[in-house]
């Protein structure tokens, strides 16, 4: 699908404020409503704009740890890798799972409550996968940029 500069606005627009009214949207990109609209239900139909969301305060959720994890898993095979993949999808803690390239596997980014409660989650549910053979956990001292918008 190709962009224009008037649909970048768009989405600039709505990854700052998913519920910015169409009327505003419309005047910031000099289009009338009925334009404005076409062009965000096109871009919805066709997949750009994959849902609305809240984003949600992790630290009033008493989630105020972060911990980066490299896992490595005992051989790279197409059945390790799926395995490991739904069973992560079960994991609420997990927030992020990458498959990657280099000395790991996957890089997981988790949250939880607490050092107790990253470490329950580490013995309890990580550690035990039988295709995991090294896990590396760098626990994350301060955020310094964390975004969900793209750049446009």
């Amino acid at each position: 699908m190709q962009l224009d500069q008037t649909d970048k606005s768009i989405l600039r627009i709505l990854q700052k404020d998913a519920l910015a009214k169409l009327k505003d949207i419309s005047t910031s990109v000099n289009l009338s409503v009925s334009p404005t609209h076409d062009r965000i239900k096109r871009m919805e139909a066709e997949g750009v704009i994959q849902k609305y969301v809240a984003l949600i305060d992790r630290k009033k959720m008493e989630l105020g740890m972060v911990v980066f994890c490299h896992v490595t898993l005992d051989k790279q095979t197409k059945n390790n890798f799926a395995e490991f993949e739904q069973t992560i999808l079960q994991f609420d803690e997990v927030v992020s799972c990458s498959l990657v390239s280099g000395s790991f596997d996957y890089y997981l980014k988790v949250v939880s409550k607490d050092v107790e409660t990253y470490n329950k989650f580490y013995q309890e549910k990580l550690a035990v996968l039988p295709m995991v053979a090294h896990i590396n956990s760098l626990f994350v001292m301060d955020e310094i940029k964390t975004t969900t918008s793209l750049p446009l």
